[in-house]
C-alpha cells in the first residue's frame, strides 16, 4: 500500500531547501563580483601612465564598458527564459574570463618604457572591455531573475536584494583592490588586479552555472505528489471508506492552477503593440537616462563649483558624491523592494500560471515610479535655484541614487504582473533598451551645454552656467515622465 505523499530518495523538501540555499549564495556571489567594469576609474591612472593613453581614449574605453550592457540585454533575457539563469551565468563566466584575461595580457606584454601609445592596442583594449560589459549584463540578469523566479511571491524583496548587492559590487571590488593590490610607492598593481578579476569572476560564475536553477514552487511539488498514482489513491479510498466519512481532505491541499496560455504565448511583437509598454519605456528612459547622466558627470559638476567653506581636494569632494550616490542607490533598493511587497502585494502571474495575493492592496506599484520622477523634479529644481557651491550637491547625489534604485527595484514585478513571468527575462531585456537611448541623449545635452560655456583658453567649465540649462530641460522632461506615470497608474488600476 502506498501513501499520498511519497518521500523520494533525494530527500524531498530538505534537498529543495539545500538547493535553494546554494542558489541564494550564488546569486549573492555573482552580484558582488559582477561590477568589475565600474572599477575603471581605479585603472585609468595606471593605463595613462603605462600605456600613454590620452583622456579621450580612456573615456572611449570606459564608454565601451557602459554601452555594452544594453545591446545584448534582450538576448540575455531570452537565454534565461529558454534555458534558465544557470546558462546566463555560464555565458558570463566565459566572457569575464576572456575579457579581463585578454585585457591584462595586452598590458602585461607592453614594455614599461613605452614612450607613445599604440593605436591598435587602444582599439583592442576597447573591444576587450566591451566584452566585459556584455558579461556584466549576463551576470546581472542571472542574479536578478534567479532571485525573482525562485521567490515569485516576494519579487520586490528578491529583486531589491539582488540589485542592491550588484550596486555594492564596485565598492567591494574597490576595497579589495586598495587593500591587496595597492602599493603606496607604485599605486595600483593593475596586472595582478585584473588577473584576480579574471579568475574570480570566471570561477564564481562557473559555480553559478551549477547552482542557479529555478526550483518549482513547494506547493506545486505537493500537488504533483497527489496526482501521480491514481491506483494508489483508489486503493487508499477503498481501505478507508468504512472508517472515515467522505471528505475532500486531499483535494483541499492541492494547489489548483490554470496555465495562462495567452501570456505564455505572447511574442515580442505582441508586447510592443501595447501602447502602455511604450509609455513605460519613455518613463524608464527619462528616469534612468537622466540619473546615469549625473553619475557619469558628477566629477565635472563638482569641479564647476567652489567649495562651501574652505578649499577641499577635488578628488575627495568627488569621492564623497560618488559614495552618496552608491549608498542611496543601494539603500533605496533594499527598502523599496520589501516595501512594495507589503503595500502593493500585486496579483502576479505565478508559475505555472496561478495567481496569488499576499495581503491587502494599499496602493498601485506604479506609485513608486511616480515617486522616482517626483524626486528628480525636486532635485533638478534645487540644482537650478539653490546650488551655488559644492556643499549643495549632496541633494543631487542622494536624489539621483534614490530615483535610480527605486526604479530598478520595481521594474521586474511590474512587468511580470502585466505581461506574465514566463517571458519576464525577454520583456525586461527589451525594456532596458530604453536607457540605451536616454543615457546618451541626456549626457550629450550636458556635454554641449558645458562646452558652450568653457573659457576661451580651454580647461574645465566653471560656474552654474555649465549645467543650469541641462537641469532646466531635464526637469521639464522628467515632469512629462511624471504625468506618464499617472497615466499608467490609471491604466493598470487593479493589476499592479
Amino acid at each position: 500500500m502506498s501513501f499520498p505523499i511519497k518521500q523520494g530518495s533525494e530527500g524531498g523538501p530538505y534537498l529543495r531547501r539545500a538547493r535553494l540555499v546554494l542558489a541564494c549564495v550564488s546569486i549573492a556571489a555573482n552580484a558582488l563580483c559582477a561590477g568589475g567594469i565600474f572599477c575603471f576609474p581605479l585603472m585609468s591612472p595606471a593605463l595613462a601612465t603605462h600605456l600613454k593613453l590620452t583622456q579621450p581614449q580612456l573615456t572611449t574605453i570606459a564608454l565601451a564598458g557602459m554601452i555594452g550592457q544594453y545591446p545584448f540585454s534582450a538576448f540575455a533575457g531570452k537565454v534565461i527564459d529558454y534555458y534558465g539563469p544557470w546558462a546566463s551565468s555560464l555565458v558570463s563566466a566565459g566572457l569575464f574570463s576572456a575579457g579581463f584575461g585578454l585585457f591584462v595580457r595586452e598590458i602585461a606584454k607592453t614594455p614599461v618604457d613605452t614612450v607613445a601609445y599604440n593605436s591598435s592596442l587602444y582599439h583592442r583594449l576597447t573591444i576587450y572591455f566591451f566584452v566585459c560589459s556584455v558579461a556584466t549584463v549576463f551576470s546581472y540578469f542571472a542574479s536578478v531573475f534567479a532571485a525573482s523566479k525562485n521567490f515569485p511571491r516576494y519579487m520586490g524583496l528578491a529583486t531589491g536584494a539582488s540589485t542592491a548587492l550588484f550596486g555594492l559590487s564596485p565598492t567591494f571590488l574597490s576595497i579589495v583592490a586598495t587593500r591587496y593590490f595597492y602599493h603606496p610607492d607604485t599605486g595600483l598593481d593593475l596586472v595582478h588586479f585584473l588577473q584576480f578579476l579574471a579568475f574570480l569572476c570566471g570561477g564564481v560564475h562557473i559555480i553559478g552555472g551549477f547552482t542557479m536553477h529555478v526550483l518549482p514552487p513547494a506547493e506545486e511539488r505537493v500537488s504533483r505528489s497527489f496526482d501521480t498514482d491514481a491506483e494508489d489513491q483508489a486503493e487508499l479510498a477503498d481501505e478507508c471508506t468504512s472508517l472515515l466519512p467522505k471528505t475532500d481532505s486531499i483535494t483541499s491541499i492541492e494547489v489548483v492552477s490554470a496555465t495562462d496560455d495567452d501570456l505564455r504565448s505572447q511574442s515580442t511583437l505582441d508586447v510592443l503593440k501595447d501602447p502602455n509598454f511604450w509609455v513605460l519605456a519613455f518613463v524608464v528612459s527619462v528616469i534612468l537616462g537622466s540619473c546615469e547622466m549625473i553619475m557619469s558627470n558628477i566629477g565635472t559638476i563638482v569641479l564647476s563649483l567652489p567649495p562651501r567653506y574652505f578649499p577641499t581636494d577635488s578628488d575627495i569632494a568627488t569621492s564623497t558624491q560618488i559614495k552618496a550616490i552608491s549608498l542611496s542607490n543601494t539603500i533605496s533598493r533594499l527598502v523599496v523592494g520589501p516595501l512594495a511587497d507589503i503595500v502593493s502585494p500585486i496579483t502576479s502571474h505565478l508559475p505555472p500560471g496561478s495567481r496569488g495575493v499576499l495581503g491587502k492592496h494599499l496602493i498601485s506599484r506604479t506609485a513608486f515610479l511616480t515617486f522616482s520622477s517626483s524626486v528628480l523634479i525636486c532635485t533638478y529644481l534645487w540644482m537650478v535655484v539653490g546650488v551655488r557651491s559644492q556643499g549643495g550637491l549632496g541633494i543631487l547625489s542622494v536624489g539621483a541614487g534614490i530615483a535610480y534604485g527605486c526604479t530598478f527595484a520595481v521594474l521586474p514585478s511590474l512587468l511580470s504582473s502585466i505581461w506574465g513571468i514566463h517571458n519576464l527575462g525577454r520583456n525586461y531585456g527589451v525594456l532596458i533598451y530604453a536607457p540605451f537611448l536616454g543615457t546618451p541623449a541626456f549626457s550629450y545635452l550636458y556635454a554641449f551645454v558645458a562646452a558652450g560655456h568653457v573659457a576661451p583658453d580651454g580647461g574645465v567649465c566653471t560656474g552654474v552656467e555649465c549645467w543650469r540649462a541641462t537641469f532646466e530641460v531635464s526637469g521639464g522632461i522628467v515632469a512629462l515622465a511624471f504625468v506618464a506615470t499617472l497615466w499608467l497608474w490609471k491604466a493598470w488600476r487593479g493589476k499592479v
